[in-house]
């Protein structure tokens, strides 16, 4: 274990309180929307110019933040090489996103993403030994992971119709909620877990946003001539309340509570994405989805259980 996450473990809380459940429910409210959002916009801008575009929009809200309360960012405190893998991994996270939505459903590919507990709660235990789950929790995320192989399933057999090509949106998904999990074990082994949230966060979005940037251009995207005002809110959307906001919050989270408990809990986010996705956009509620939600939802429930 390295000496910065000895020092974060050691102001970190054992239990998730009032504040941080309140918290993670909220961030869940708006990361079910985030896919819906993200789908609509893709109507009028393309899916990596539009991920680099929320990504640097929200680094700017972050300086701007930072310089209005005082906070330092240019300090040298030993981030940097952690910065910048955590850049490089959410950058690979989010275009898998943003190109998985042009080929599944965003109610589908929020289920995908949040496999990414299970994955946290593997990884944990060689970062931080105070946080190794109980036999129950990961009966409690086994029975979530079933839950998304169900889901996934529906993919392969969808696929047999030759004109579509749903499973690799949700291979896309899983890739996601692989490099989301490397993201946060990063972070949790490097000098970020006792860095502030505003520059762990800062890390990702210019990092990010370069990247995706230059992904965008040898892709041949370009910003179009012309984007509808429904597609320039749901970026706005992204932007300010998903990518600045929320991940302000669910960084600041990382660092003060037990990593695998406030992982486990952003599965309740499918259960906000699915609903966000039928009742939105239309997109089908078919039987797998809803098993697949339900067993996420126990799953949470084993995970997060005082025992």
């Amino acid at each position: 274990m390295s000496a910065p996450a000895n020092v974060a473990l050691d102001k970190r809380k054992a239990q998730l309180d009032a504040v941080a459940v309140a918290s993670l429910l909220l961030c869940c409210a708006l990361w079910g929307l985030n896919q819906v959002a993200a789908k609509i916009a893709l109507a009028d801008i393309p899916p990596l110019t539009q991920a680099a575009a929320r990504s640097l929009g929200a680094a700017l809200l972050v300086l701007a933040w930072s310089r209005w309360r005082g906070i330092a960012l240019a300090a040298r405190d030993g981030t940097l090489v952690g910065g910048l893998a955590a850049g490089i991994l959410f950058a690979a996270e989010f275009a898998c996103i943003f190109v998985g939505l042009q080929f599944t459903s965003a109610s589908r590919m929020v289920v995908f993403i949040y496999l990414s507990p299970f994955v946290v709660a593997l990884g944990m235990p060689f970062v931080a030994r105070g946080e190794r789950l109980r036999p129950l929790q990961w009966f409690g995320l086994g029975t979530a992971f079933a839950g998304v192989a169900w889901a996934f399933a529906e993919g392969f057999a969808a696929s047999a119709n030759a004109t579509t090509r749903q499973w690799l949106g949700d291979a896309l998904g899983v890739a996601a909620a692989l490099l989301w999990s490397a993201t946060t074990l990063v972070i949790r082994a490097s000098a970020l877990a006792s860095a502030p949230a505003e520059k762990t966060l800062l890390y990702q979005l210019a990092v990010s946003g370069l990247l995706l940037a230059l992904l965008a251009k040898l892709a041949g995207e370009s910003w179009p001539s012309q984007v509808g005002p429904l597609a320039l809110s749901s970026l706005a959307f992204q932007t300010v309340v998903i990518t600045f906001f929320s991940y302000l919050l669910w960084f600041w989270l990382v660092r003060h509570y037990p990593a695998t408990r406030i992982a486990a809990f952003t599965l309740m986010t499918p259960v906000a994405g699915l609903l966000a996705g039928v009742g939105l956009l239309g997109e089908p509620l078919t039987l797998r989805l809803l098993v697949a939600v339900a067993t996420v939802a126990l799953g949470m429930v084993l995970i997060n259980r005082r025992w």
